[in-house]
């Protein structure tokens, strides 16, 4: 037997946390190759006439599929375009989608969601250029559950793994917008002031990120939000991570409705949003790059990587620091 520490997979093994990493390591891992083992958002292979080609498959199992700022169509292709960008892969060639139906699913449902991610491939610039349809019985499915795949070029590859000691860590927006949205829709929750999930392509705010300065690291904080991309940069970059709190951009409904649920922003998923480690002297370029897009607006600076505590995040309070845990499981459930 595997030596995962449980025998059943559980809901926090697909939750973007510590768990999930676990599985992975432990079970998919096994004689897999170098590119899949090194657990970026998508994996690099070098080209013989140079540049790379980037690969990457993600699978969306949202409830609600239609949430306020989104539906899981949109959620679809502008996750698969975002696991591209981080890896430095603005210009996504194509895309494939394969959906799998609830028999009893409604027709006219299918088409608003094919129609919702034909506008967001047309928004990144790309096309869906291959699919696949199977269909369950009733009861089998909870209505839809859509895979993409999607492959880029990129001559400037960029890892996880590549933060450095110094380096300057900058969010390209405010934060929990996404996972406050679907949990207030899922449970029927009424707050003061709009929930709006941030669901979005970022391959165009990326770009103009690379443009401007020194990119070393990029991560979408999706499943376990902030906190387990954090972790994630920390771990990989053998670096310490200290970020101020006080920083960190949240909407004021979204801090209400999280102060009111007890829940930490940090742990929040997001679908547009993007964390990126550059050196000191490409900050402000990059910043301003950043803050030029639609997507971009809000974007901060937060913390910076350390040499001191590899593998460690930090908050840093105005009134003293605190250990950042790695969330083990999602506060929610089917959120991507």
């Amino acid at each position: 037997m595997i030596a995962t520490g449980v025998d059943r997979v559980g809901m926090k093994h697909g939750a973007g946390g510590r768990a999930m990493r676990r599985l992975i390591e432990q079970v998919f891992l096994r004689g897999a190759g170098p590119a899949a083992a090194a657990m970026d958002d998508g994996a690099v292979m070098q080209l013989p006439g140079g540049g790379s080609l980037v690969v990457t498959t993600d699978s969306h199992v949202i409830h609600p599929i239609v949430f306020p700022g989104g539906d899981i169509g949109r959620l679809a292709v502008a996750g698969t375009v975002n696991d591209l960008a981080m890896m430095g892969a603005t210009e996504p060639l194509g895309l494939t989608c394969a959906v799998v139906i609830e028999e009893g699913f409604p027709i006219g449902d299918l088409a608003r969601i094919q129609q919702s991610m034909s506008d967001t491939c047309a928004e990144a610039g790309t096309q869906i250029v291959a699919g696949d349809t199977k269909v369950m019985r009733h009861g089998e499915l909870d209505g839809i559950v859509i895979n993409t795949a999607g492959v880029g070029l990129t001559w400037r590859p960029v890892r996880d793994r590549g933060a450095r000691p110094s380096d300057v860590l900058i969010v390209t927006g405010t934060i929990g917008d996404h996972g406050m949205a679907v949990m207030a829709a899922r449970n029927g929750f009424q707050f003061d002031g709009a929930l709006r999930s941030d669901v979005a392509p970022l391959n165009g705010l990326v770009r103009a990120a690379l443009s401007a300065g020194d990119v070393h690291a990029m991560k979408d904080p999706t499943r376990g939000g902030v906190a387990s991309t954090l972790h994630e940069i920390a771990d990989k970059a053998r670096v310490g991570i200290v970020i101020r709190e006080s920083a960190v951009p949240v909407r004021p409904a979204v801090r209400a409705a999280a102060d009111l649920l007890g829940i930490d922003p940090l742990f929040i998923a997001n679908e547009g949003k993007a964390v990126l480690a550059v050196p000191p002297s490409a900050a402000d370029a990059v910043l301003a790059a950043l803050r030029a897009h639609p997507y971009g607006r809000d974007a901060a600076v937060i913390g910076a990587c350390l040499h001191d505590g590899p593998g460690t995040v930090v908050v840093d309070t105005g009134f003293g620091r605190r250990r950042l845990s790695e969330p083990d499981g999602e506060l929610l459930p089917r959120i991507c």
